[in-house]
């Protein structure tokens, strides 16, 4: 549970009761079609639905690149989750995501950024991947073990 000794990034600052904003941006096989993609993103979506968080919306994106037919007000793949700072929500979050990329044989790469601190988790070794996870987690809900 994050409090204020153990708020995210080490702030002691930050209420327990504070809900944060974790952007996942999915940027997803190149070999895929745009279809595709966001049949994947909503799946995503609909996973870190079921957990415990306070919302998971599509991130409002910016203007649609030159030469797009129509406009796209969302950015494919950019997902917003907010969470309590307790309860950990985010260690669940995190586990979820990295659950859903191991299901992938593609070459998906995803982004997970709080409070501007950024992991990009991809095509690294289980070991690797895991060693990034835990370290990311740990300065995020002050978890030193």
């Amino acid at each position: 549970m994050w409090d204020s000794a153990s708020a995210p990034g080490g702030r002691a600052d930050r209420p327990a009761d504070l809900v944060v904003d974790v952007l996942l941006d999915f940027m997803p096989d190149p070999e895929l079609d745009r279809e595709a993609a966001d049949r994947l993103v909503r799946q995503l979506r609909a996973e870190i639905a079921e957990l415990d968080v306070e919302s998971v919306r599509l991130a409002a994106g910016g203007p649609p690149p030159d030469g797009a037919k129509g406009a796209d007000a969302l950015t494919l793949g950019a997902v917003v989750v907010a969470l309590s700072a307790s309860g950990g929500v985010f260690t669940s979050l995190i586990d979820t995501v990295r659950d859903w990329l191991g299901r992938s044989s593609a070459r998906h790469r995803i982004s997970v950024t709080i409070d501007g601190d950024t992991l990009e988790l991809d095509r690294a070794s289980d070991a690797e991947r895991q060693a990034l996870i835990e370290a990311y987690v740990r300065r995020h809900t002050g978890d030193q073990r």
